[in-house]
Formats: structure tokens, sequence, C-alpha cells
């Protein structure tokens, strides 16, 4: 299949009449979500197992070339929640060669998926994340949440021991000992519910994430928090904090230890492609605006892969900044090219006082983050949807968080499928025509048509495929066998797969090794086309495919008359 290659990011449309008040709101906007990404990128690459500034890099890096490269008009690229329960198992996995992946696996991950994303965007495969199923990705959303919260325990009740990875283990760590910290457990709390109930009207301007950072870092130096009460801050669990992005370098393992890793990119990377096509339909339908999703998924490719030879983690577009950006007043990629650079200035002039940021507000930062993220309205609705997608939800919710997002993924999509394939099938009926007319053109009716002896006339309906081909087999037995001259109306078959077709090769087979024979009437392009193209219809004879019901019964007649003719010569002595 020939695919054009077609590279033209959304920032070259949006310069052509770019004026300086666009330039003015573009601003503004950049540096809020560059503020607001500055607590989110640190808490997101602590909770993944990172240092703190790893988080800095990739919201430098990749939010710069995903607004440089991308699709949208106001996507926001860096860290994402989404990523934390996928990553963290990742930094501490040990490798084939017998020692962990650590920060360099990450990167690696990053480089690889910046690869397949980028060859998805370019065979314009970025359409196919719609044909997701909802129940897929708001049951893995909210286990993600669950997950984000479970790993900032530690953070938020000042634990002294170090958790395991897995949601179980961490309940049956916390089982045998949980022995927290109260004084940073209230500075948790109280940050928790400042940003949960900080003023809407003043957080499109002022974010409470950050007003609450700042405020704990000036009481963290004026109480002594860490010497006083044992509240861990930056400094204390991390050290000082670089003052400028590391060089770009070849991540230092080995090629079995990149083939390792490759499943785990290959996730990474449909993860990030569901999640910042997703941001990007949100964030169109806040501007009224149509992104591109193949040159979204390219730019985010290589974003990802730059972003890999920085020491970073994997990117992806990010709804809560995307929307942020929107509600600030960014109208162009620019405001993203401005957040980014906003994020750098800070790493280049205020690194220094990060060390002061208590971890307990940072870990506030991502349970609020988490309790926004998750889809929690709809455990109350689960009672009003359909059985089979409660199962797909509850699947994906319940393997995110019990087993890993891989398995939550790859499984529940196999469920949908399956459940899917059901469902098709159902809708699928063979059946002896019955004279229902269902509108038909007078052609293609039986109403008020002999139909001749030793004919037999089935109707098909819906999707004639491998959940539903037996049914034709069935249907014949109960009509007592095979007919003389068997009559299929495939008007309302609107897709064959190979199985379907299977069907027909057996039934034609059969008929032809009783000297019986098969038309079939008016089927439509896509089962034409897939019959003719493995030949059937060549096998078949093309008198015997007929456009509608009146010439299939004259085509029928001819073929009782030919065999009544033959009988007749060869009875003659």
């Amino acid at each position: 299949m020939k695919v054009n290659f077609s590279f033209r990011p959304k920032l070259f449309d949006t310069l052509k009449n770019y004026s300086a008040q666009d330039f003015t709101a573009d601003l503004t906007a950049g540096i809020i979500v560059g503020i607001v990404a500055l607590p989110l990128s640190l808490a997101l690459a602590i909770a993944s197992g990172l240092k703190p500034e790893v988080g800095l890099f990739t919201a430098i890096v990749g939010g710069l070339l995903v607004s440089l490269l991308g699709g949208s008009r106001v996507q926001i690229g860096g860290p994402a929640g989404a990523f934390v329960p996928l990553l963290a198992p990742i930094v501490v996995m040990m490798g084939p060669e017998g020692r962990v992946f650590g920060a360099e696996g990450l990167a690696v991950c990053a480089i690889m998926a910046g690869v397949i994303l980028f060859v998805l965007g370019a065979t314009k495969m970025g359409s196919m994340i719609k044909y997701i199923p909802y129940p897929v990705v708001t049951g893995f959303t909210s286990g993600i949440a669950v997950i984000i919260m479970s790993t900032q325990i530690r953070d938020f009740f000042g634990l002294p021991q170090k958790l395991p990875s897995d949601f179980i283990g961490k309940l049956h760590s916390l089982a045998g000992s949980f022995e927290p910290n109260w004084p940073t457990f209230l500075l948790a709390t109280v940050s928790t519910l400042a940003i949960w109930f900080w003023p809407k009207r003043i957080g499109s301007r002022l974010p409470g994430s950050i007003v609450v950072i700042l405020l704990a870092s000036v009481f963290s130096v004026y109480f002594n928090f860490n010497n006083n009460f044992g509240i861990q801050t930056l400094g204390t669990a991390f050290g000082e904090m670089p003052r400028g992005l590391p060089l770009p370098h070849w991540p230092a393992l080995t090629f079995h230890e990149w083939r390792a890793l490759l499943p785990a990119a290959m996730t990474v990377a449909v993860l990030g492609a569901i999640e910042s096509l997703l941001s990007a339909v949100v964030a169109d339908g806040m501007i009224d605006d149509r992104h591109d999703s193949n040159q979204e998924l390219m730019g985010q490719g290589i974003a990802n892969f730059v972003v890999g030879f920085f020491g970073g983690m994997p990117t992806t577009g990010v709804i809560a900044r995307t929307a942020t950006n929107v509600r600030s007043g960014g109208r162009t990629p620019v405001a993203g090219l401005v957040h980014a650079l906003t994020v750098l200035l800070i790493l280049l002039l205020a690194a220094p006082f990060a060390k002061t940021i208590p971890l307990a507000a940072l870990s506030a930062v991502l349970v609020v983050v988490s309790l926004r993220m998750g889809e929690w309205h709809q455990f109350v609705r689960l009672n009003r949807w359909p059985k089979s997608d409660v199962m797909i939800f509850l699947c994906a919710f319940t393997l995110t968080v019990v087993l890993d997002l891989p398995t939550a993924v790859g499984a529940s999509l196999i469920l949908a499928s399956a459940l899917m394939v059901k469902r098709l099938a159902e809708t699928a009926h063979v059946e002896p025509d019955a004279e229902v007319t269902q509108g038909d053109a007078p052609g293609q009716q039986t109403v008020g048509k002999k139909i001749p002896d030793g004919v037999l006339v089935f109707r098909v309906f819906g999707a004639f495929f491998f959940g539903a081909a037996d049914k034709l087999e069935s249907s014949l037995r109960r009509a007592g066998g095979l007919p003389e001259v068997l009559v299929l109306r495939m008007r309302d078959v609107l897709a064959l797969d190979a199985t379907g077709l299977d069907a027909l090769d057996d039934l034609l087979e059969k008929q032809r090794l009783k000297k019986k024979d098969l038309i079939l009437c008016g089927p439509h392009s896509q089962p034409l086309f897939a019959l003719t193209r493995a030949g059937f219809m060549e096998r078949l004879g093309e008198q015997n495919v007929c456009g509608d019901m009146e010439s299939s019964l004259t085509r029928a007649r001819q073929i009782l008359d030919q065999k009544k003719n033959k009988k007749n010569i060869d009875s003659q002595p």
C-alpha cells in the first residue's frame, strides 16, 4: 500500500498571520503553564523513581519539540502522570545482564518509543487510536490515578521505609509496618486541601500548586523543617539540583538490554499516542480547531527520541497543562515554546532554591493530579452501562492496579474485541427469505414472485465473519439440506472476512459435489471485492452473481431448465 508522506508542523500554519496580540497572549499563557509544569515535572520524575531534575529536562526538551513539530495549535508536552505506573517498575527492573536498568532504561525506552511513534504518524496510523473503546481508556485512566496516589504514600506520610513498586507489595509492606511522620502528614494534608480548594478565578493566573510550593519552601527554611520536624526536602533526599541541561549522550546499555526493553518501549509508545491524541481532541473542543493526529505523533516521536539522549523520561501531550494553556489564552504553538523556555530559565536561575521544597508539598501536587485524573464518576454509572462495557472497564481498572499497565491494556483490548465479535455475531442472521420487503425495490422483492420448485432463497443479514459464519450451515441444516439451486441474498451483508469467505467456499464445494448450484444476489462492494480478490467469483462464475432478486430467479430457472433438458437427453435410448 502506497503511503503519501507529509511533514508539516502546525506551527508553520499558525505563523502565517501571526500578530503582536497573538504573541502577547502566547507569552502570558506560556509563562503560566511553565510555572504550573515546574512542580508537576519534579513530582512526576520522583514518582517514577528518578532524580527530580530529569522531569525538568523532559519538560524543556520534550515540551519544546512537541510544540515546534506537533500537529496541534495548543498542545503542551512533557512528563505525564499516565506514564508513572509504567516507568517506575522499569527503573528498578533487572536487565538480562544482571544489573538494574535505572534512568538509562527510561532513556532507551524514550528513544525506541520515539521511533515507533514517528513511524505510526508517518504511516498515517494516528486515526487508529480513536478505535480504542471508551471503557478501556476510562478504566486504565482510573487505575493509573490509583497507582499514582499509591506512589505518594511514602512522601505523603513521611514513612522511613522504601515501599515496593507494585500496588499489592505496597499494601503488604504497610500492613507490616506503618510509622508515619505526623508533621509531614499534616503538611501534605494542608497542601492538598489548599491546592484542591484554590479559587479557580485566581488559579487561571496564579496556580495554587506553585503558591503552595513557594509557601512550603519558605516555611521549610524559616522553621528548619528537616532538623526540627524530620520533614524531607528535595535537598535532603536528592542533593543539589544542576543549573542547566546535561550534554546529550548515548545510553550506556548493551544491545541485549535494549532488546529486553523493546516491549516496554512499545507500551510507552501506545500509551503516549493515546494520551497525546486524547489531549489534542480535548484542546480541539476548547478552541474549535482540528489537530493533525499523524503530525502530532511524528512530533511526539522526534521529541521522545531527542529527550532520550538528554537522559530524560518519555514525554507526551498532557491534558492538564494543555487545558491550562488554553484557559490562560494560548493561541498557537508559540505558547508551548515559551512554556519550555520558562522552565529552562527557572532551572538556570532558581535551581539552588529547589532544594528547600518539601517532598510532602510535591506529593500533595500529585495527589490532587491523580484525584482529578480518575474517572470516579464512571463507577456510579456502571449500573447503567451494558454489562459487556462494565466487564471491560473493570478489567482495565483492576489489572492496572493489581498487575501492570501493559497487561491491563492488552487484556482489556482482547476482551473488548471478543465482546465486539460476540455482539456483531449476534446481529448476523441467515434465514429463509420470508417475503419481508423492508422497503426493497420491486426487483429485490420476493413478494408476488413464484419461487420455482427446487430453489431455496436464504437472506443473510449483518457482518458475515468468523463469529457468524457457522450460522449459514446451521440454517441450511434446519431447512432440510441443500436445494437444487440455493440463492443467497447478500444485499444486507456489509462486511465479509476470511472465515466467511471460507464458509462460502465450503458451501460452493458441497453444492458442486452434489451437482447443485449457488447464486449470489446483490452483494455489496466490500464483500464483492473480497470474493473477487480471493478468486471465488471466478470459481462461482460471473453468470451466478446477480444484481437483484428478479434476475436471480431468472438465472435459477435457466439452471433448472438446463438440468431438465440434460436429464431428458440422458434418458433417451
